[in-house]
């Protein structure tokens, strides 16, 4: 099991980018793939989360503003990011989970907010 994660870079404030996640080894359709986010010197925190049924859920900190999706013919989960805010900046994970309980982490691409 793979994960690609890309899409990051610096942004102004108010800005959006699109993060990706390119999944091989694994049916993203058939896996809860999620978003996680680590800033310097903080936890990791869920960011954003598409169950297998498509139910989603978001970090109060991001709702309104990220947006988790999944093209399952592209076998890829994005997270679309709106009004980009400073706080925003971290290095962004995603994350698989499948039916069995198996996890898979892909590696960072990092975001930066700043003007």
């Amino acid at each position: 099991v793979q994960l690609q994660a890309s899409g990051g870079g610096l942004v102004q404030p108010g800005g959006s980018l699109r993060l990706s996640c390119a999944a091989s080894g694994i049916m993203v359709s058939l896996s809860a793939m999620s978003w996680y986010r680590q800033a310097p010197e903080k936890q990791r925190e869920l960011v954003a989360r598409i169950s297998v049924n498509s139910s989603t859920r978001y970090a109060d900190s991001v709702k309104g503003r990220f947006t988790i999706s999944r093209d399952n013919t592209k076998n890829t989960v994005f997270l679309q990011m709106n009004n980009l805010k400073p706080e925003d900046t971290a290095v962004y994970y995603c994350k698989s989970v499948s039916l069995r309980g198996s996890e898979c982490w892909g590696q960072g691409t990092q975001v930066t907010v700043s003007s």
